[in-house]
């Protein structure tokens, strides 16, 4: 049996839940205005007084505070433009993917070009690239050679990604990351 919410997209936010008005437990408080003015110590039922009057909500900002700091403010408001901030700073973030490309020790030159072309694409695209070569069989005993056709195709990469660690070999295979230039 599946759960009542299986189709539904559960929106994730990393919005914290204040404490607001009679949630609040503490018996005196600093306050602060709606502008950011300090408005001093009180007792929390005059501060509560103070929210009602001027038709706002008794925040709670920091509770571990000595005593504790509450803000007059709208929280219903707060809250929206909190989540809508998250919203567009997650939607303006780019994550950069890795993506590979695979050489191997007897790649003829067209297919170097080929794969050149695409790593260059890759880059500009502001995605990493890790280049690959496999050592098969007896191919393993000419591990020098696999390393430097990779450093051959990294080099030919030179002005469009930079290389952090230099191509090792790790077992079968000679691995590097190229990282793409920041333009």
């Amino acid at each position: 049996m599946r759960p009542t919410n299986f189709f539904k997209k559960e929106i994730t936010t990393i919005f914290k839940e204040l404490l607001i008005n009679d949630q609040i437990t503490a018996k005196e408080v600093r306050l602060i205005g709606e502008n950011g003015e300090q408005l001093g110590l009180m007792p929390k039922s005059q501060a509560q007084e103070t929210a009602d009057r001027e038709g706002l909500d008794l925040v709670l900002m920091s509770p571990n505070a000595n005593p504790p700091v509450c803000k007059l403010m709208d929280y219903g408001k707060y809250k929206f433009d909190t989540v809508k901030k998250e919203k567009e700073l997650r939607k303006n973030q780019k994550t950069s993917e890795i993506k590979e490309i695979q050489l191997s020790m007897r790649i003829d030159e067209y297919h170097i070009s080929f794969k050149l072309k695409n790593a260059q694409r890759i880059l500009q695209d502001g995605d990493k690239v890790k280049v690959s070569l496999r050592m098969r069989g007896r191919e393993q005993a000419y591990s020098k050679n696999a390393v430097e056709i990779v450093k051959k195709f990294v080099a030919d990469l030179s002005e469009y990604g930079t290389v952090d660690k230099e191509p090792a070999v790790m077992g079968r295979n000679v691995f590097v990351v190229i990282n793409p230039k920041k333009s």
